[in-house]
């Protein structure tokens, strides 16, 4: 029945009370922006200008990166801009979430084509209580970071498919999963992601620029954070379980009605016969595949490993390089043999529709990524984000407050620079090297900080246009409220947000007051140089 009430809406009532005001007031000017694309290209020539305005400027802050007082680079100056365009195909074609996105598509546009992703999902369902869809899809999403960025491409749109076949609003569903996999991005679900070793690699190259002669040898556990971004789980599923069912969802069905043709809409029927066995043997070639990749992973020699640590989990290791291709892997062997069993393949044609299906769709999110890869590029180039980056730290320095504020201090700088600068590797090089060294000197251990860095990173990564992803999480809203727009979805997950930055700021400083280790060979102090 609840079904029924979201393929045929009727007009939204009226939404009272202060906090859907102010989310409504959010949308509503939020929407009134260009549309993303546009939005990217004009981003484009503020930075062009401002990078104009402030070239001839000097500043005393040290650049960690050359050792050399920063300086923001004109990016109208004819080399600057001849460097540009020279650069502008090459920085489309290599910009990192393009090829995710593409790549990952191609392999469930097959296994959503035959049918396989819609019965998995309705097998699900049948032995799923509805009153825990929630949890387990935030849960899923914190799950997907093992495979880095794949969640983004996964998870989020089968949110929405899950809850719009469960007769609740997809739109919540999205807003669950987009919290789960880029909002809860520094917790983990029990086991390490690629990202622990890539940030503890340069938490060690920040720290040895301490002028405490002792931390010229500082090496940092990659699990140096693993008991804190462990816990984090219980916290971000507690948080997105509420807010999603008792804030995101009621304003939903007030606001957003779902106007999407109801033939392009999942359809949830009982699973006939066919797909049962269509299920069953997908499944096996499944975990058939699956079973093969461990084994080959197993032994020590294996191809799979670091080929300096023989570790799995380091970043530079071939099998979470291989992420992305695994997944497009997994989703087309069993999409391929449900579509042959079921039925709903006949040939190789079939499959190759189906992926033609699946990029036929990604139109819009190309012509977004193009502009969106112009402007990071600029942004880069002009320093203007690594000035941000370390006046702010700096700033925080001279403040000299109590512990407890400076550390919050960092996750409220670092949550402010993510508004701008998106890659979370990029900013930690930028933010780490000045602070990591400079709160040794107050006694903080670089464990603690990077800490701090991964709070204030994940929390505002949900509200931010500039994430990379931000656009294909538009794209996947339009599919059921054709009317979404970049107001829509910060207003969406702007609760999230707050509460997160709210209350895993409180988890941090609760884990310090009680002394309990963050992680494997980590610390809260560290002796300082004077």
């Amino acid at each position: 029945m609840a079904e029924q009430s979201l393929k045929q809406p009727q007009a939204p009532a009226a939404n009272t009370g202060a906090l859907n005001r102010i989310l409504n007031l959010i949308e509503k000017v939020g929407n009134k922006l260009p549309d993303p694309a546009i939005l990217f290209a004009l981003l484009l020539a503020v930075v062009w200008l401002t990078s104009w305005a402030m070239s001839g400027m000097v500043f005393t802050e040290i650049d960690p990166r050359s050792g050399q007082a920063i300086q923001v680079k004109n990016l109208l100056a004819p080399t600057a801009l001849t460097d540009f365009t020279s650069r502008m195909v090459n920085t489309f074609v290599t910009f990192p979430p393009l090829g995710v996105v593409l790549v990952a598509m191609l392999g469930l546009g097959v296994a959503e084509y035959t049918g396989f992703i819609n019965a998995g999902l309705r097998k699900i369902l049948s032995v799923t209580p509805l009153r825990l869809l929630t949890p387990v899809l935030v849960a899923v999403g914190v799950l997907s970071h093992v495979a880095v960025d794949a969640g983004y491409v996964l998870v989020i749109p089968l949110g929405a498919v899950i809850f719009y076949a469960a007769g609740r609003h997809p739109l919540a569903g999205i807003s669950a999963a987009f919290f789960g996999v880029s909002g809860g991005f520094s917790a983990t679900f029990f086991l390490p992601s690629s990202l622990d070793p890539l940030l503890a690699g340069l938490t060690q190259v920040a720290a040895r620029l301490s002028s405490d002669p002792a931390a010229a040898s500082i090496v940092i556990n990659p699990l140096n954070n693993y008991y804190f971004t462990t816990a984090s789980l219980f916290l971000v599923v507690v948080v997105g379980w509420f807010l999603t069912d008792k804030v995101i969802e009621p304003r939903l069905k007030k606001t957003a009605v779902v106007d999407a043709d109801p033939a392009d809409l999942p359809k949830v029927d009982e699973l006939q016969p066919q797909e049962r066995k269509g299920l069953r043997w997908a499944g096996i070639a499944m975990v058939a595949s699956l079973a093969l990749l461990v084994w080959s992973i197993v032994p020590e020699g294996s191809a799979w490993r670091a080929p300096d640590t023989r570790e799995i989990t380091q970043a530079s290791a071939p099998l979470m390089q291989s992420i992305v291709p695994l997944i497009f892997i997994f989703f087309l062997i069993p999409g391929v043999v449900y579509g042959y069993v079921a039925g709903t393949a006949k040939n190789h044609r079939d499959i190759v529709k189906g992926m033609s299906h699946a990029m036929s769709g990604m139109g819009y999110y190309v012509v977004m990524a193009f502009f969106c890869a112009q402007f990071i590029f600029a942004f880069g180039q002009s320093n203007l984000g690594a000035l941000l980056a370390i006046k702010g730290a700096l700033w925080l320095k001279e403040m000299a407050f109590p512990m407890g504020v400076t550390l919050a201090g960092i996750v409220f700088l670092t949550a402010t620079v993510n508004l701008f600068v998106g890659s979370a590797s990029a900013k930690w090089a930028l933010i780490g090297s000045v602070m990591v060294p400079m709160l040794m000197e107050l006694g903080v251990s670089p464990d603690f900080t990077q800490a701090a860095y991964r709070v204030g990173d994940s929390s505002t990564n949900i509200i931010t246009p500039l994430l990379p992803y931000f656009p294909l999480i538009i794209v996947f809203c339009r599919k059921y409220v054709q009317s979404t727009g970049i107001g829509t979805l910060i207003a969406l997950m702007l609760p999230y947000s707050v509460a997160m930055l709210v209350c895993w700021t409180a988890f941090l400083l609760g884990f310090w007051a009680l002394d309990i280790p963050l992680g494997v060979g980590s610390t809260y102090t560290y002796p300082a140089a004077n």
